[in-house]
């Protein structure tokens, strides 16, 4: 044989065994745009496979494809062996059959080593054509449904654009990475966050890095790389866009604007030059950019509509959410008109990204302090509340998302629960606020008030007879995190079952602390052009170093450590570790402790009420 034919021979082997594993090299530029899962082949499904170093890889599965054929083909096509690794969706570790995935599902490898660290081989292309293994198109939506239609319109938008030439801006503010994406004429119509390149993910543009996808992040109750999940949760759980959340979707994006941080094979980073030539693919959250005149922090708050702040402080407590500051509140000035209340201001919330966390811990809400807040709920919120239908919720999150894990969704339950509740007894915001608000005494951490009906509530499950004598038996075992997630970071967790004295703990959170969980993050890329000039505020309402257009603010703590900066935070009692027996139980114990906690809450108030009608000078 000759050498030339000998050459061609051992070219066309490899050529054909990758087109056999990851379908045609090349599509045409139809199929380039964004698709919706019945254009996949009868019987096939398409996935998305990240490494817990960002990487992504879209690959076609047929119906007898298990776990160990798509480690193979990641094997293939990352030049990495893949057999000390997991392959992981949400809460389950795929072991072999995939016949219960859905199509357009995100998997997770991540290595199996509990020492594991983030300066071992990261798993990333080697070959210059990686991008004609991937068999997915240029942005591709994960999950699909007929709320997300006005997400379709701007993901087409956004493809016409990058084909003719408009390439997308990143945002230099924030902790993470994010990104501007335009149409065809230029204007902002997206913002797109790459799950890899939130604060301390791997391929964090802006110095925060540590952290494998799937470890803890900012809050440890929620996971680096599945702030994306919570941003499209939000968004779904807003029905009939009552607080005004911008449309938003999860995708698999690839352009060469993302930032890879990792080096190929443990090598050292490529060169600046070769990066913006590497073509990189992402999975991220794609949300409406909302054109508006300013934030929260930049106006005063008494001319903002009651029922608007009425509406997002609704959404935050049915959500959770650990991180509501002004900044995240955007502002539109309705010129020579009036809004959806007849007010000549409209507000949108953005940065959904530490809702539903894992475990209770204690939120921030803002609007606590807005006396809108105060003012009693309109019959028409009331009437909302009362339909709001946890259990269709959750069944609604599973579908559009099925990676989220099982305690978020317990958070969702015990929060909806505790908002119908509280209302239907006729309390307001700023009150349903304040109970799940922990309150600080010193150096110590108080549990909220939410926070001790559950910890009651666990522990009469723990003595209910049917679990009382397994309980005994049991030892108790804090595993909100498994350990080779969390090695030596994991948190003491209190839990109902130990001794009655758990009730405080010393978790003092410096302003630094703050700063990583507030510092613009809430922005969310919404920013105005001006942000070198502004000063930003933390939950503590202590001005905190304005950033300029380099990112500057957050190189504060850029010299300290991933888990330096981590911010301490005790965890009272937890939800993850109850079986559906138990969880069933403690709902039915928990609205229970409710109501007593309600009718006790009403009497204090009754009291104070009664102490300022009287006045001061009243003596007995």
């Amino acid at each position: 044989m000759s050498p030339n034919l000998d050459s061609a021979i051992k070219s066309q082997v490899p050529a054909l065994l990758l087109r056999r594993l990851f379908g045609a090299s090349r599509r045409d530029e139809a199929m380039q745009l964004s698709r919706s899962p019945a254009t996949a082949p009868v019987g096939r499904r398409r996935v998305f496979v990240q490494t817990e170093t960002g990487c992504v890889l879209g690959m076609d599965l047929d119906r007898g494809d298990n776990a160990h054929t798509v480690k193979r083909r990641l094997q293939l096509a990352l030049n990495v062996p893949t057999g000390e690794t997991s392959l992981t969706f949400g809460d389950r570790v795929l072991e072999n059959d995939l016949s219960f995935i859905r199509p357009d599902s995100p998997l997770l490898l991540t290595r199996n080593s509990i020492n594991r660290s983030c300066s071992t081989p990261c798993l990333c292309p080697v070959s210059k054509d990686f991008e004609q293994k991937d068999c997915s198109g240029l942005v591709e939506m994960l999950g699909c449904s007929s709320s997300c239609d006005r997400v379709k319109r701007l993901v087409d938008d956004v493809v016409i654009a990058i084909r003719n030439g408009v390439d997308p801006v990143p945002i230099s503010s924030g902790l993470g990475g994010s990104y501007y994406f335009r149409n065809i004429i230029g204007d902002r119509v997206a913002i797109v966050k790459p799950t890899d390149e939130e604060p301390f993910a791997p391929n964090n543009p802006k110095g925060f890095v540590g952290r494998a996808l799937g470890q803890p992040g900012l809050k440890k109750s929620v996971r680096v790389g599945e702030t994306g999940f919570r941003e499209v949760a939000a968004y779904l759980l807003d029905h009939e866009n009552f607080a005004n959340v911008p449309a938003t979707a999860l995708v698999k994006i690839t352009h060469s604007i993302f930032n890879i941080n990792c080096p190929v094979n443990g090598g050292g980073p490529a060169p600046a030059h070769d990066q913006k030539q590497q073509v990189n693919s992402k999975i991220a959250s794609f949300q409406q950019f909302i054109a508006h005149d300013f934030d929260a922090s930049d106006h005063g708050t008494s001319s903002f509509p009651v029922a608007a702040v009425h509406r997002i402080g609704i959404l935050d407590i049915r959500i959770f959410n650990t991180d509501r500051h002004a900044g995240n509140v955007l502002v539109r000035k309705l010129n020579g008109g009036t809004g959806r209340f007849g007010c000549q201001t409209e507000l949108f919330p953005i940065d959904h990204g530490m809702c539903l966390p894992e475990n209770l811990e204690d939120p921030y809400f803002e609007w606590i302090h807005w006396a809108q807040a105060s003012i009693p709920f309109s019959e028409e919120e009331l009437e909302y509340i009362r339909n709001l239908d946890p259990g269709k919720d959750v069944q609604m999150l599973r579908r559009e998302l099925p990676m989220i894990r099982e305690a978020c969704l317990r958070v969702l339950i015990l929060c909806t629960i505790f908002l119908k509740e509280a209302a239907a007894f006729g309390l307001c915001l700023a009150e349903i606020g304040e109970m799940m608000t922990r309150e600080f005494r010193g150096m110590e951490e108080e549990p909220s008030q939410l926070e001790v009906v559950c910890m009651e509530a666990r522990k009469r499950v723990a003595e209910w007879e049917p679990f009382s004598a397994t309980a005994e038996q049991e030892e108790d075992i804090d595993f909100q995190f498994s350990m080779d997630m969390l090695g030596e970071y994991n948190d003491v967790i209190r839990s109902p079952r130990f001794n009655g004295s758990g009730f405080k703990g010393s978790s003092f959170r410096s302003p630094l602390s703050k700063l990583v969980e507030g510092v613009d993050e809430g922005n969310d890329g919404h920013e105005d052009q001006n942000e070198s000039d502004r000063v930003f505020y933390t939950g503590w309402n202590t001005p905190t170093a304005p950033s300029n257009h380099n990112g500057s603010a957050t190189k504060i703590a850029m010299n300290r450590s991933a888990d330096e900066q981590l911010p301490s935070s005790m965890c009272f009692v937890r939800l993850s570790d109850m079986s559906a027996d138990e969880w069933k139980v403690f709902l039915d114990k928990f609205q229970e402790l409710l109501k007593e906690a309600l009718q006790e809450r009403a009497r204090a108030a009754a009291g104070q009420r009664m102490k300022q009608r009287l006045g001061t000078s009243c003596k007995f």
